[in-house]
């Protein structure tokens, strides 16, 4: 096996390839074949798909996406949520009512988009799916990324369904004359080598050693049992553990030295395929179903009913369910029943790697620090951005995305600047992420910290709320009762004693839901304000008034949480901004043109 540098490096190499072949086809019709017949994307209430739908509408209109695939936004139905599991048999409902038995000649990518992003909130408001990328001209988003990533797929698959999410980047290499092919029966997985300890927090496979010899860069497998986020002592147990370069030779050594060598590993999942005549039985068991009341997960719930090791014991396993619903077990056995025996083809990607770009933390170190992920998509320090020598940048690690900075101003090392505006007195600390933000005012903002800024329609008059938390803060945290919101920690500051500070009264009134719990997602705290740069100067006096702990207080305002931000959120107007900035940056980029 090549060292981990190379073999890095192939993975660069293989997918600026893919990038390249992608670029070639934006804006073009693909021929027959070439290309997906339909791209759809999966949205979890009609706000958030008639924003997924305008982002769509503006990206075809700017040729940023290939043409003649269909592309569809599914909102899942009202009502309790159902998870991805349940969003894909919704979406093959969805494709029957629109296109009757022909749906089932169609190659397809189906992207689960359905979340609100809370670990990762400047994704909230448009979607994960439209995370903007360090790269590209325009800007690459996760969009974009998953179309090239895929772009060799579509040519070598019978008619069925690619299922992915929309916060993973599986970057791979294989041999010059080798393809990756999705033409058998049943269900088809990618896997890749990860740590032990990355095995479980994914999916693992326990593949057939006879079969598979753990050299080359790609094999084809069988899985005999799917494992869902394992212990370490189970993949033991069920033989799920290689070692690298040499994987019919099952270990029990401990050594991890570099995670990418000779040690131990086990084969996670990322995306997996289905064809149609297993789709065609998952639609007919949703049809005899009736409505779902509960989450099910495409990867545990479908993958772990496959293979000849697999057993039903799983399906009453609840301990990695956050909500555990009376329905549950029952549609588990149900699905069961009807996938045992099925196989689980595996393709095996011996040089490639699995990224997760769902949290703050993730997002701020796979796109400022070293990665290898920043090596391998080849990110850019300023991406499509006005960036004068004149701005006292510190040093290569901060990330500036399509915004503009003006001369005078600091980004601290390791901070990413997303569409946004900053003025010559503005000062940015390490660690920090600014999305969607106007700011043109003196003003040091701290690090670690988190500002997004949002247009908001009420009343039907356009208005701004900006979100400022610290990196580390946890928006999935809630508590049930009034007196436990001590609890809860803005920027490491007890809630409590910020709420005194603002000058905010504890009621009944301050959180915006009773079902989501009480948190800083529901916590209306957020002043609204008639421009963008006066409602981040309101957020980050807040920030200040908790870091200095003086009082600033917010009589006067409407104040919103998160949660409702994004329910009145204004798609149009935070697309308009973008565009402004587009535009200036395009006019710009003339200009330096017929200058030389």
């Amino acid at each position: 096996m090549p060292v981990a540098g190379e073999r890095s490096a192939a993975r660069r190499e293989a997918m600026g390839r893919r990038l390249a072949r992608f670029a070639a086809l934006r804006g073009k019709a693909a021929r027959p074949g070439e290309f997906w017949d339909v791209v759809a994307v999966t949205a979890a209430d009609a706000e958030q798909a008639l924003a997924y739908r305008q982002q769509l509408a503006e990206k075809l209109s700017r040729k940023e996406l290939p043409l003649g695939a269909r592309y569809h936004v599914f909102v899942d139905p009202p009502g309790p949520k159902i998870g991805n599991g349940g969003s894909t048999l919704h979406v093959l409902r969805c494709l029957e009512d629109l296109y009757g038995d022909k749906w089932t000649s169609f190659i397809m990518l189906l992207i689960h988009s359905g979340g609100y992003s809370r670990r990762l909130p400047n994704a909230s408001a448009l979607g994960k799916i439209f995370t903007a990328l360090p790269f590209g001209d325009p800007i690459y988003q996760m969009l974009e990324l998953k179309l090239a990533m895929y772009i060799d797929f579509p040519s070598h698959m019978k008619p069925g369904i690619l299922i992915t999410c929309s916060d993973d980047i599986e970057l791979y290499s294989i041999g010059v004359e080798e393809t990756i092919t999705f033409d058998k029966p049943g269900f088809t997985a990618l896997a890749h080598p990860s740590d032990l300890t990355v095995g479980t927090t994914h999916g693992v496979f326990v593949l057939d050693p006879s079969s598979f010899s753990g050299k080359g860069e790609l094999e084809y497998t069988s899985c005999r049992h799917f494992l869902h986020k394992p212990d370490i002592e189970t993949m033991r147990q069920c033989g799920a553990v290689c070692v690298r370069g040499n994987c019919s030779q099952l270990s029990s050594s401990g050594d991890h030295s570099d995670s990418e060598m000779d040690s131990e590993c086990v084969y996670t999942d990322s995306i997996f395929y289905m064809d149609h005549s297993i789709a065609k039985q998952l639609l007919t068991f949703y049809k005899q179903m009736g409505t779902l009341c509960c989450e099910i997960d495409a990867y545990g719930d479908f993958l772990q009913a496959l293979g000849p090791g697999a057993t039903q014991d799983y399906t009453t396993n609840t301990s990695n369910i956050t909500k555990e619903e009376s329905q549950l077990v029952e549609v588990r056995q149900k699905l069961y029943s009807l996938l045992k025996g099925t196989t689980l083809n595996v393709i095996v990607l011996n040089n490639s790697k699995f990224y997760h770009i769902g949290t703050m933390q993730e997002y701020l170190f796979h796109f400022t620090s070293d990665s290898k992920l920043k090596f391998e998509l080849n990110l850019l320090s300023v991406a499509f951005s006005i960036f004068s020598d004149k701005a006292e940048t510190l040093d290569q690690s901060a990330s500036i995305i399509q915004s503009i900075l003006e001369p005078g101003c600091f980004i601290g090392p390791g901070s990413v600047i997303e569409y946004s505006r900053i003025g010559p007195e503005v000062s940015v600390g390490k660690n920090s992420i600014i999305s969607g933000s106007y700011i043109n005012l003196k003003v040091d903002i701290p690090s670690n910290c988190f500002l997004s800024s949002l247009s908001i329609k009420i009343n039907d008059q356009v208005k701004y709320v900006s979100m400022v938390f610290s990196v580390e803060d946890d928006l999935k945290k809630s508590v049930k009762l009034l007196s436990d919101i001590h609890s809860l920690q803005f920027f490491g500051v007890s809630l409590l004693v910020c709420l005194d500070l603002w000058g905010v009264k504890i009621s009944d009134l301050l959180f915006s839901s009773e079902n989501t719990g009480l948190g800083l997602w529901t916590a209306r705290i957020f002043p609204v304000c008639s421009t963008l740069s006066e409602s981040v100067r309101m957020s980050l006096k807040m920030l200040n008034s908790v870091q200095h702990m003086s009082a600033f207080k917010l009589n006067g305002f409407k104040l919103l949480s998160v949660e409702e931000m994004l329910t009145y959120k204004d798609v149009e107007d935070t697309l308009k901004f973008r565009k402004q900035i587009y535009d200036e940056i395009r006019l710009q980029r003339r200009k330096e043109k017929s200058d030389l």
